[in-house]
């Protein structure tokens, strides 16, 4: 074996070496690259790496990812679950599971507005927890719906995931969100579907709300709460993602929409204030900084790992594959599923996607269809234990006498969901090309 391939394999080594010390993934990334770059090509490599750094972060693509990340950090200040939670509860009536199935719809609708998992996921299980818990709901399905819930904004637009794989894929923003829509509702319903077999298999896991509180609330406050907890973000949503898909606005276009429009929704709650939104540029910077920062760290270890013939390194490994194109295909899926119980969706996206679109392009795979299968992918990586940043986000706003283990067996039944969703969209590639095809894209 060429020696510049052994210091490939020796780069990919090190990272999970420094990983698994507790090195912090971007640094892990930037010492692996720094280390066995110098080692093959000295600082020849690197007089590259300024303007490769300067050409992916001046993407202005990329301007679209701390507005929707400010648009959720609003939106999660406006507390629109709260109230959203009560609604949905009290219109489900005397449907068992009618309350999971309510978290559901409100993780679709925050998905949808926020796209920020730990925003959706603190914010239900502080709401929600307790009551489910206090209306006798199993604690680990409770956990297990919360946790599923909040993850679908990774894959319902506008997603930070679809942002950055079309960046790095070279594929449009629009394109790519159109093509999520569908996934995203298949596997929204295919959650909704379990939570109804629930109900009627363990009917004692899921007990619909008191007839007494039910009737407690007029059926005509309950119209009037409808539409205006409902109305303000389901037309920020339309506002959003209607006009990338109709062509109306480029996706950073829209997203500058999207956070003129959560400030507007806050206002209408009567929670904005100028402290709100001083601590809503803060959050949305750190989160933003760190997005960027592992960005810049995954440039130094992508380089390296090309320049030391990496990608020749891949290439014939996905030969090997039996299968054909399709079997290289499922080969990267279980990578990235497998890499999301150690390491975050940010940085497989820039290690493991870039080594495998090569192969992707000249097996003349359709991009649009990968794309989204990979996102499908990714979104498990939130739940996958140990690692699985869900966990820990419903772990830290847990009451007492929920355990970590009745978390952790709440998410397996949804990490086997969203594999099912994922079987789905790979055999049937029209669910994921028929929308953008039918917009003409």
């Amino acid at each position: 074996m060429p020696l510049n391939e052994i210091l490939a394999l020796a780069c990919i080594a090190s990272f999970f070496i420094l990983l698994a010390v507790g090195v912090p993934v971007a640094l892990t990334l930037a010492i692996s690259g720094f280390v066995f770059g110098w080692i093959g090509f000295g600082s020849l490599l690197f007089n590259l790496l300024p303007a490769r750094i300067y050409g992916v972060t001046a993407n202005y693509t990329l301007i679209a990812i701390p507005l929707f990340v400010f648009m959720g950090v609003m939106l999660e200040k406006s507390r629109i679950a709260d109230e959203l939670m009560e609604v949905i509860g009290h219109v489900s009536g005397n449907l068992r599971g009618g309350m999971g199935i309510g978290i559901i719809l409100v993780g679709v609708l925050m998905g949808a507005t926020t796209g920020i998992v730990g925003a959706t996921i603190v914010t239900l299980g502080l709401l929600t927890l307790p009551t489910l818990l206090r209306r006798g709901y199993d604690k680990s399905l409770a956990c297990g719906t919360i946790c599923a819930s909040g993850t679908l904004g990774q894959l319902i637009p506008p997603s930070t995931i679809i942002i950055l794989l079309a960046d790095i894929m070279g594929q449009s923003v629009g394109t790519l969100f159109a093509a999520a829509v569908l996934p995203g509702l298949l596997l929204s319903g295919i959650f909704v579907v379990w939570m109804l077999l629930i109900g009627i298999i363990w009917p004692d896991k899921v007990p619909p709300i008191p007839v007494d509180e039910r009737n407690a609330l007029p059926r005509r406050v309950l119209m009037a709460k409808v539409f205006k907890v409902a109305l303000p973000p389901i037309a920020l949503v339309l506002a959003v993602l209607g006009s990338i898909i109709g062509g109306i606005a480029a996706p950073t276009e829209a997203a500058s929409m999207g956070a003129i429009g959560s400030i507007l929704v806050a206002a209408l709650a009567g929670r904005l204030s100028w402290r709100t939104l001083v601590d809503v540029v803060h959050t949305s910077a750190r989160i933003v900084a760190v997005m960027i920062f592992v960005l810049i760290c995954s440039q130094v270890f992508a380089l390296a790992f090309r320049g030391l013939q990496g990608e020749q390194l891949v290439h014939d490994a996905f030969q090997m594959v039996p299968g054909g194109a399709t079997g290289g295909l499922v080969f990267m899926l279980a990578l990235i599923f497998v890499l999301g119980f150690f390491i975050e969706w940010i940085e497989i996206s820039y290690i493991v996607v870039p080594m495998f679109l090569p192969m992707i392009v000249a097996a003349n795979l359709d991009q649009v269809w990968v794309a989204t299968l990979i996102a499908v992918v990714l979104q498990t990586s939130f739940l996958t234990p140990p690692f699985g940043w869900a966990l820990f986000y419903l772990r830290g706003v847990a009451p007492p006498e929920v355990t970590t283990l009745d978390i952790y067996k709440g998410v397996v039944p949804f990490i086997l969901l969203q594999l099912l969703a994922l079987v789905i969209c790979f055999a049937y590639p029209e669910i994921s090309t028929w929308l953008p095809r039918a917009i003409g894209w």
